[in-house]
């Protein structure tokens, strides 16, 4: 995989995280605030939210150990295999070059 789009693929997955987190701190602040006010109506959207927001740490952490499982993977690939790396790369970037130009 090439270093430029590695990194892509890892700052994308990186913001992606981040909302989620952020996702998961707004609805515990928001939790909070509305402990005291709550019909109960206001008691089962909480408690769904609650169970949104355990959903939304499980997915977190989830994609986050899939993600660092498989930049390491791909690292080893790489470093055991760099020539045929460079010669699939090659080799695709020409089928592509290839069928881009075609008319």
């Amino acid at each position: 995989m090439d270093s430029k789009t590695e990194r892509e693929f890892q700052d994308s997955t990186e913001r992606l995280l981040q909302d989620l987190r952020e996702v998961v701190e707004d609805g515990e602040e928001l939790l909070r605030a509305g402990a005291n006010e709550l019909s109960e109506k206001g008691m089962a959207a909480r408690a769904r939210l609650s169970a949104a927001l355990d959903s939304a740490r499980e997915t977190t952490r989830k994609l986050q150990e899939r993600t660092v499982a498989g930049a390491k993977a791909t690292d080893r690939v790489i470093r055991a295999h760099p020539y045929e790396s460079m010669g699939v790369a090659f080799g695709i970037g020409l089928l592509i070059g290839i069928l881009a130009n075609r008319k």
